[in-house]
């Protein structure tokens, strides 16, 4: 049993927001009790078309993605994809955007009256919305302002999602804790770039994007054990997780629990595989 800041997991492995969808689609494949947690794709207070095509790439040992934070709004959620996670045991934890401080009060705000929401994940580091998103996230003052804004409305856990675009990640922890954070996630996807040579053009439409999979790995791994040194909440570890060695890689850098992205895409089975070889 794995306790993140009272929410309670049978295991320590999470599908990372962004490469699970709403879950509807891996249903199909395995049995979503099996896993620890559900981090939903993001979801924001009105619906969002996302970012231009193209708007994913594969790269070397990773990808880069553009996508913007498609999704169909909170309206949505509530209404169509909430009521299908809550057939399953597994908590579900959602992560919120949102353009301005007010736009993710008002989404945390009606999430906490959702009994079936197990926890918030804020997500305050997407680099891919020109609005919000990595702005909060770099900023350690914008940060704890965003955190103490949203705190008192949250019912639940409050998981921060912290950028990897920054030059000191243990300030903007700090800062998110000294604000009333349960717990943190780390990291977000690393901002890149790719360019095909025969085009002689960016690979994907918004030029940068977040790099993602095996590649960051090594920068998480020093980045969660940098942040577990200075804060005493849960700490979830995020980036480039493929195997059941990866996981105890981030465990013992300093993480309570992880978060599997890109290796969703490369193998649909990537979670479930690790859980049943984790020591």
């Amino acid at each position: 049993m794995v306790d993140i800041a009272g929410i309670k997991m049978k295991n320590p492995v999470m599908a990372a927001s962004g490469t699970f969808g709403f879950g509807e689609e891996y249903a199909e494949l395995y049995d979503l009790n099996k896993l620890g947690a559900i981090v939903t794709k993001s979801v924001t207070l009105k619906p969002r078309s996302g970012n231009p095509p193209p708007r994913i790439c594969e790269t070397p040992s990773g990808m880069l993605n553009s996508i913007g934070l498609q999704n169909d709004g909170l309206e949505a959620f509530i209404t169509k994809h909430l009521p299908f996670l809550s057939k399953y045991s597994t908590p579900i934890i959602v992560n919120v955007a949102g353009e301005t401080m007010e736009e993710y009060a008002e989404v945390v705000k009606a999430l906490s009256k959702e009994s079936k929401v197990a926890g918030i994940e804020l997500n305050i580091s997407c680099p891919n919305v020109k609005k919000g998103g990595m702005a909060f996230g770099v900023d350690p003052q914008l940060t704890e302002e965003i955190v103490k804004k949203v705190r008192p409305l949250a019912g639940k856990p409050l998981i921060v999602k912290l950028s990897p675009n920054v030059t000191d990640i243990t300030v903007i922890a700090k800062a998110a804790v000294n604000a009333g954070a349960d717990a943190l996630s780390l990291i977000n996807t690393v901002l890149g770039m790719a360019i095909d040579i025969k085009t002689k053009k960016p690979k994907l439409a918004t030029i940068t994007g977040g790099l993602s999979g095996p590649a960051i790995k090594p920068i998480a791994v020093r980045m969660v054990w940098q942040v577990a040194q200075v804060v005493n909440v849960p700490i979830i570890g995020i980036g480039g997780i493929m195997t059941a060695d990866d996981v105890q890689e981030f465990l013992l850098a300093g993480a309570s629990a992880v978060q599997v992205g890109t290796g969703n895409l490369v193998d649909a089975d990537c979670a479930l595989r690790i859980i049943e070889n984790l020591p």
